[in-house]
């Protein structure tokens, strides 16, 4: 990653998000889906919302055949970028009642505590901590966004969702909430 890249807002997209740029072109979402292909914006994903978008992908309503659902997946993954790296806080309660909804789990599936040598032992790989401050969602297949935001420090969390919606005060010293329209008058005010 050069360092033109690092410089461009990084931002988080909820799957329903992912979905109107992708797979049903809506007007409102374009703005955001030409300045991720333009480069302006930087997209953050984790395994568990790429399996996410699997799995709605998958879902009969779509219509959609296999080599249109990897033909999708591909497209969002060329537009995104893989946050391998989490670092696990040792103060945060781990198998007993984990808070991370995949976040920290490995493309096996096998969570990250499961390699630790012993339970308070912290596994330092490169961003900071930010769960046990972090709103719990009504929706807890929304949360996984509402981490990955605050642990890849990116400018904002792209969703329709009202549950996600609603936590756009308590988000606020971290990231902002925006919905696509509110995104397209964002990238108005940005540098070009």
């Amino acid at each position: 990653m050069n360092k033109q890249q690092l410089a461009e807002p990084l931002l988080v997209i909820d799957t329903n998000v992912m979905l109107d740029l992708l797979h049903f072109d809506d007007a409102a979402a374009r703005p955001l889906r030409l300045a991720l292909e333009a480069g302006r914006l930087r997209c953050v994903v984790t395994h568990s919302t790429l399996g996410e978008w699997r799995r709605v992908l998958a879902y009969p309503e779509f219509g959609l055949d296999p080599a249109q659902q990897a033909a999708l997946v591909a497209r969002y993954q060329s537009m995104s970028e893989m946050a391998r790296t989490v670092e696990v806080d040792a103060s945060l309660p781990h198998k007993e009642a984990p808070i991370h909804y995949g976040l920290l789990s490995t493309p096996g599936g096998k969570p990250v505590w499961s390699r630790m040598p012993h339970k308070g032992t912290p596994i330092h790989y490169g961003l900071k901590p930010v769960w046990s401050r972090m709103p719990r969602c009504s929706d807890p297949d929304d949360q996984k966004f509402i981490e990955l935001a605050a642990a890849a420090h990116a400018q904002g969390l792209v969703s329709k969702d009202r549950a996600v919606l609603k936590l756009r005060r308590r988000c606020a010293p971290l990231f902002r909430i925006m919905t696509p329209t509110e995104v397209a008058r964002w990238l108005e005010i940005l540098p070009a």
